[in-house]
C-alpha cells in the first residue's frame, strides 16, 4: 500500500512537472513569437529625391481597428534578419512601444546592407541645396518619412526618430529641415563629431578602437544581405602587448589593404582600400574633413515641432560628448523648442536592454534602472508627442540625471542645474588636492615608451572598450609614472554637477606628449562589499574613476592647427572632462590622477613632435621627462 502511494505521488509529480514546462516552454514561445504573432512585416524600397532607393522594413500592428503612429530607426547596421516571413524577436525604442502598437520601421541608410547609393561615413550635412542631386542624411530622413505617411495604412500621421549609437546620429539629423509630420526625435548616445567621439579624443587616436575601423571603411558596389567587411584579427588575448610589438602605427596598415574581399556577391576586384582607415591617416588634425561631418554645430534652427529627448550614459566610453553636446547645443540655440536631457548609470546604449541588474563594469548602482526609464521616460515621452496632445507639458523633467554618488536620480529645470558655484582645487608636492595655491614647485616622472600605462589591469581583447569607465584605478595609482593626488577624508557629502577643467601647468623634455586627468571617489576602507565584482577587487578603498579624458598636447591651443612644446618650458594646458553628476559621499575621498600614457585605449605618442602620427616611425618614439606644476588646478561645480 505504501509502495503504490509513493508510485501514485510520483507519477502526480512528473505530470504537473510536464505540464509545468509545457506551460512555461508555450510561454516563451509567445513571447519569443510576439512580434510574428501581433505584426505584419513588409519589405520594400523608397526612393530618394534622386532616384537611389533605400532597402525599409515595415512592422505594422496586425489589429487594423485603430490608427497608429510611426517610430523609425534609419541604421548602417542593417535591418536583419532580412526576408519577409523572418521576424526579429523585439521591434521598437522597449518592449512597452512594442506591445502597445505602434507601426516600427527600420531603414538601410544610403550605400549600407541593402540600400542602393554611395556610402559615406557621417555624410556632412548640406545646409542650402540647390537641386535633387544635393542630398545628405536630412533629406534622406524626409524623403522617408513623406513616403511612409502617404503609404503605410492605418498611421496616424505623427513620426517619431530614435537611435543609439550611430542611429542616434541619424536621428539627430531628421531634426534638421524635419519634414511636418515628425513630431519627437529621441537621439540616443548619438555621434556628434568623429574627432571628439569614438575614434579620437581631442586629438588622440582611440587605438582601442581599431578592429572597428572596417566596420564603417569597407566599400562595397551593391546591396548585399551579407557582410562584405572583414574584422582585423589580432590573433592574441593580450591586446596591450599586440599593439606594444606592432609598434608605429604605420605598420597597422596592412590590416586594411584587400587584394579582394571575400564575398562572391560582390564584385570586389577593384575594393582594395579601407577609405576610413584612409580618411583617419590623411587627416590627423581636425581639418575641414572632420569639420564638416560634425553635426553639433548644425543643431542652430531645430524645427520647433519637433520635440527631442536625448539620451546618454554617464559612463558610456564611445559617444559621451555627443549626447551631451546635442542636448547643449540644441538647448542653447532653440529656447522655445522642447528638448529635455536624459542621463543615467549606464554603459553604452544599456538603456535599452532589459536586465534587471545594473552594472558598469565592476560597479553596481541598482535594480530595474533601465527598465523603469524605458516605462516612465521613453514610452511616455513617445506617447505624449505622437499619440497624446504633443503640448509642452509633458509631465517629464527638463534633465533628469543620475547622481552616481548617492545611486538615485535628480530632476532638475535646467542643466548644468544654476544652483552650483564654482570652486577649485589645487595639486600639491605632498600629493595633496588642496582650496590655496601654495609656492609652485615642480613634480616630474618618467614617461617610458616601452612601458605606458595600461587603461586596464585586464589580460584581453575587446571591439570596443566599456568596463574600463568604473574600474578600481589603484592599480595605476601604484604606478611612479602616474601622479596621485587626493583631499582629505570629507566630512559632508560634496556633489559635483556639469563639466570639469583640469589647468595644467606641465613641461616635458620632449617636444609633445599627452595628458590624461582622472576623477576619482575613494571609498573608505570598510566599505560594504557587492556581487559581480571581479574576484580579485575588494570595495575597501576601491577608487572609482567618475570621469577622465585626455589631451592630445599638440592640440592645446587648436585642433586644426598643432604646435610642438617648447622642451623644458612650462606650459599651459587645459582639458575638459565631460559632465558628471556626482555625490562624493561623507568619509570618501576626492583623487584627482594625472599621467601621460593610457594604452592601448589611445594610442603612443612619440613625445616628439610629428607632423602625422599615423606616418611616425620608430627613431620618433622617445622616453621623455615630464614635469606637473603645483599652480596646476581643477576647476568644478559644486550643488547647493
Amino acid at each position: 500500500m505504501k509502495n503504490y502511494a509513493f508510485k501514485t505521488l510520483i507519477i502526480v509529480f512528473l505530470t504537473f512537472s510536464i505540464i509545468s514546462c509545457s506551460k512555461s516552454e508555450s510561454s516563451n514561445s509567445q513571447e519569443n513569437n510576439y512580434v510574428q504573432n501581433n505584426y505584419t512585416k513588409t519589405e520594400t524600397t523608397i526612393t530618394m529625391r534622386d532616384g537611389v532607393k533605400l532597402f525599409t522594413v515595415i512592422y505594422a500592428p496586425k489589429d487594423t481597428s485603430k490608427k497608429y503612429p510611426i517610430i523609425m530607426q534609419r541604421t548602417p547596421y542593417s535591418c536583419k534578419p532580412y526576408g519577409a516571413d523572418i521576424f526579429r524577436k523585439k521591434i521598437g525604442p522597449n518592449a512597452i512601444l512594442m506591445k502597445e502598437g505602434n507601426i516600427i520601421v527600420y531603414q538601410d541608410v544610403r550605400g549600407r546592407w541593402m540600400s542602393e547609393g554611395t556610402y559615406v561615413n557621417m555624410r556632412p550635412y548640406i545646409p542650402n541645396k540647390k537641386d535633387n542631386t544635393d542630398i545628405d542624411e536630412s533629406s534622406d530622413t524626409y524623403d522617408t518619412i513623406d513616403w511612409l505617411v502617404k503609404n503605410v495604412e492605418n498611421n496616424n500621421g505623427n513620426v517619431g526618430t530614435w537611435g543609439i549609437s550611430y542611429p542616434g546620429f541619424y536621428a539627430t539629423c531628421s531634426t534638421i529641415d524635419a519634414h511636418p509630420a515628425l513630431k519627437a526625435a529621441s537621439p540616443q548616445a548619438s555621434i556628434g563629431d568623429f574627432f571628439f567621439d569614438d575614434f579620437h579624443h581631442n586629438g588622440a587616436y582611440l587605438l582601442s578602437y581599431f578592429r572597428a575601423t572596417s566596420l564603417f571603411g569597407t566599400p562595397k558596389d551593391k546591396p548585399t544581405d551579407t557582410a562584405w567587411y572583414k574584422l582585423p584579427k589580432l590573433n592574441t588575448k593580450d591586446q596591450y602587448q599586440f599593439f606594444l610589438d606592432a609598434g608605429p602605427l604605420s605598420n597597422l596598415n596592412h590590416y586594411f589593404e584587400y587584394e579582394k574581399l571575400d564575398n562572391s556577391k560582390l564584385n570586389t576586384s577593384n575594393l582594395n582600400e579601407d577609405f576610413f582607415w584612409k580618411e583617419l591617416t590623411n587627416h590627423p588634425n581636425y581639418d575641414e574633413n572632420w569639420q564638416k561631418k560634425g553635426i553639433i554645430q548644425h543643431l542652430k534652427n531645430i524645427k520647433s515641432h519637433v520635440a527631442t529627448m536625448v539620451v546618454g550614459g554617464e559612463f558610456d566610453a564611445e559617444d559621451l560628448y555627443g549626447a551631451l553636446e546635442t542636448y547643449k547645443t540644441i538647448e542653447k540655440y532653440n529656447p522655445n523648442n522642447y528638448n529635455t536631457l536624459v542621463f543615467g548609470p549606464w554603459s553604452h546604449g544599456q538603456w535599452a536592454r532589459s536586465k534587471v541588474r545594473n552594472s558598469v563594469g565592476n560597479f553596481y548602482f541598482g535594480d530595474s534602472i533601465a527598465i523603469n526609464y524605458q516605462k516612465n521616460i521613453e514610452t511616455k515621452f513617445f506617447n505624449h508627442f505622437l499619440k497624446g496632445d504633443g503640448s509642452k507639458n509633458s509631465g517629464l523633467p527638463e534633465a533628469y540625471v543620475y547622481d552616481s554618488g548617492k545611486k538615485e536620480w535628480k530632476s532638475y529645470d535646467t542643466w548644468p542645474p544654476k544652483k552650483a558655484a564654482k570652486e577649485m582645487l589645487y595639486l600639491s608636492e605632498d600629493q595633496q588636492l588642496t582650496t590655496t595655491k601654495e609656492k609652485e614647485t615642480g613634480i616630474q616622472f618618467i614617461s617610458d615608451i616601452k612601458k605606458p600605462v595600461p587603461y586596464s589591469e585586464d589580460i584581453k581583447t575587446v571591439f570596443t572598450p566599456r568596463k574600463y569607465m568604473t574600474d578600481d584605478q589603484r592599480f595605476a595609482a601604484r604606478r611612479p609614472d602616474v601622479l596621485v593626488f587626493e583631499t582629505p577624508v570629507l566630512e559632508e557629502d560634496i556633489t559635483l554637477v556639469g563639466a570639469i577643467l583640469a589647468k595644467l601647468k606641465v613641461a616635458t623634455t620632449g617636444t609633445d606628449a599627452d595628458w590624461i586627468v582622472k576623477v576619482i571617489d575613494v571609498f573608505p576602507t570598510d566599505a560594504k562589499e557587492q556581487k559581480g565584482m571581479q574576484n580579485h577587487l575588494k570595495m575597501s578603498n576601491y577608487y572609482l574613476m567618475v570621469r577622465s579624458e585626455v589631451m592630445r598636447g599638440k592640440f592645446r591651443n587648436s585642433f586644426t592647427y598643432p604646435e610642438p612644446f617648447v622642451p623644458n618650458k612650462k606650459t599651459a594646458v587645459n582639458i575638459k572632462l565631460q559632465d558628471i553628476n556626482h555625490t562624493f559621499k561623507k568619509g570618501h575621498k576626492l583623487q584627482i590622477q594625472v599621467q601621460s600614457t593610457w594604452f592601448p585605449l589611445i594610442d603612443l605618442n612619440p613625445q616628439t613632435y610629428v607632423d602625422n602620427i599615423f606616418k611616425a616611425t620608430k627613431d620618433d618614439f622617445k622616453t621623455q621627462t615630464h614635469t606637473v606644476f603645483t599652480s596646476s588646478s581643477i576647476e568644478f561645480s559644486v550643488l547647493n
